[in-house]
């Protein structure tokens, strides 16, 4: 196989985003791990009020000039000043709008401590809004060693100071700081790595323009917040605090390896869908082969997330965290499904047609909502794991649906790509349940570690084994992969 100029360009991007994500997740969950067990469940809970706030004030205020940006073909450096302009206002809006609603927010949720934690995260708002409006060209033009610099510094700032907070105050506000910290050093990085220098400029017809494509984009992003956040406030209110804390400790563990997979295979992909966006071949090629990637990364760390739940909840958080282990493993599920429907976002967005999202996201979340309530009452934040699963079956149905109308493709070309990693993942499992019966518990680090090097291994060997006449090809790809990023020649 043949790479060429543009494909190299994206698996050198590629590259540079996941190991940026690998040491930026690595440092988080170190982070996660020490938090864990210094703070108590409740502290969790808390600062996720703080956390879903802040996504319902940024979604529903989301006006989509950045994924606009991206999508268009033409120049755009004469849309940036008003991009930026909007952001700096809105930054100062939302958090002005969150000042003044902490104590409402704290009332409904029952938690007064809440109130200051809001208002003090008010700052994060304000950073972000402030961020050199060129930091989106890092993807735009897969300048991705500059977005990884970025990343990476805002990253070390938040695990730096929370760490060192929480080691000294023991209280949510370990949480809190981390967070302003790590916004305003990705406010000071935006301007250090790119010299354009924004100014407060305002533009109408180039506001409209943006506009029009971002209009997609902000109602496929609220009603994508209600799935993905949806199910935090119902804990929240229903269930109460502690409940939250377990429940978002739960799935953020869960879905971290999913979910940053598919965040940098997204960020790559979109801006490259973009580019083929009128070549249907290429474009089909482009996304067959996402999706094998993405099933290949996702599908054993969400199985071996679920089959090692117990086991990393008591060794490395501590036994006070384990009444969360059942959800975990249900919301592992929940991570495999969410990372193969995640695909279609770039897409979508990449040959213009977010509606279809927007779609898409209505009715998983009708189904959500129907289901969430009986089934919490019934099992607690199990429950709520439950009916945040099935609606996201349901949308993969819906969802290779519509993207092979897109690709001009067939359903086989998804199921030779997601059916071996699957069934890989179905042995890795039984493996592991002869394994406990043979063998005794997992009650080390180093245990630990062999395990999941040993299961790693079984679902390595099944699926070069299910790809049969595949195996010379994807050895090839993998070899023009490798080369092109070590290649770093223009």
């Amino acid at each position: 196989m043949v790479l060429t100029p543009f494909g190299k360009k994206v698996i050198k991007s590629g590259a540079w985003v996941f190991i940026t994500n690998i040491l930026k997740q690595s440092f988080f969950l170190i982070r996660l791990i020490v938090l864990a067990r210094l703070l108590a469940p409740g502290d969790f809970g808390l600062f996720g009020i703080a956390l879903v706030t802040l996504a319902a004030l940024d979604t529903f205020s989301q006006i989509g000039f950045r994924e606009a940006l991206i999508q268009k073909k033409e120049d755009t450096d004469s849309f940036l000043d008003t991009a930026w302009t909007v952001g700096v206002v809105r930054g100062f809006l939302l958090a002005g709008i969150l000042f003044a609603m902490a104590p409402s927010i704290s009332f409904f949720f029952k938690t007064p401590q809440a109130k200051s934690v809001l208002q003090a995260i008010c700052l994060a708002i304000v950073f972000r809004g402030f961020i050199n409006i060129t930091a989106l060209y890092f993807e735009k033009k897969l300048e991705f060693h500059k977005y990884s610099f970025y990343q990476m510094a805002g990253a070390i700032a938040d695990v730096v100071v929370s760490v060192s907070a929480a080691i000294i105050l023991r209280s949510v506000w370990a949480l809190v700081f981390g967070r302003i910290a790590r916004e305003l050093v990705l406010c000071v990085a935006s301007y250090v790595i790119d010299p354009y220098r924004p100014r407060f400029r305002f533009d109408l017809e180039k506001a409209k323009s943006l506009f029009g494509f971002g209009k997609w984009v902000m109602a496929s992003s609220a009603l994508i917040f209600l799935l993905n956040q949806g199910d935090d406030i119902f804990v929240g209110k229903l269930l109460g605090v502690a409940a939250l804390g377990f429940y978002q400790m739960a799935y953020h563990i869960s879905n971290m390896p999913a979910t940053q997979i598919t965040h940098v295979i997204s960020q790559v992909t979109f801006p490259a869908y973009a580019k083929v966006q009128d070549n249907i071949e290429r474009l089909r090629g482009a996304y067959l082969m996402t999706l094998r990637a993405t099933a290949f990364l996702a599908f054993p760390i969400a199985g071996l997330m679920f089959i090692l739940a117990g086991d990393f909840t008591r060794i490395f958080l501590s036994e006070k965290w384990m009444p969360m282990v059942p959800a975990m493993q249900v919301l592992c599920v929940y991570g495999a499904i969410r990372s193969i429907n995640a695909t279609v976002g770039p897409i979508l967005h990449g040959v213009g047609k977010p509606e279809i999202q927007t779609r898409l996201s209505a009715v998983q979340l009708i189904v959500m909502v129907v289901l969430i309530y009986p089934l919490s009452v019934r099992w607690g934040i199990v429950g709520t794991s439950f009916a945040v699963v099935i609606p996201a079956v349901l949308a993969l149905v819906m969802i290779v649906r519509e993207i092979k109308h897109i690709i001009a493709g067939a359903y086989k070309d998804f199921a030779v790509r997601i059916f071996p990693p699957a069934i890989a993942v179905l042995v890795m499992l039984f493996v592991a349940l002869a394994q406990r019966r043979m063998f005794a518990p997992i009650n080390s680090i180093g245990g630990f570690i062999v395990t999941l090097v040993f299961l790693g291994s079984v679902y390595l060997a099944v699926v070069y084994a299910g790809y049969g006449k595949s195996r010379r090809a994807i050895m090839m790809r993998t070899r023009n992969i490798i080369g092109s990023f070590l290649n770093r020649k223009k």
